[in-house]
């Protein structure tokens, strides 16, 4: 039985995305690896936790991972 085409994974997006067993889609926080000296220490802080996708975006993005 042949099936339609698929759509292949967007790799860069593989790569930034991570999918949770929920649904939501994590990813890394941006300008948290060096030279965090001029910022303040809430902000350096509040990078090390992963970001979490907007339910919109998330919906769009899903569809190419």
């Amino acid at each position: 039985m042949a099936k339609g085409p698929k759509m292949k994974t967007h790799k860069a997006s593989r790569k930034v995305f991570k999918l949770r067993k929920n649904g939501t889609l994590s990813y890394s926080k941006s300008n948290s690896r060096k030279q965090t000296a001029s910022d303040t220490s809430k902000q350096v802080r509040q990078r090390r936790n992963k970001g979490t996708l907007a339910k919109g975006e998330a919906k769009r993005l899903k569809k190419v991972l």
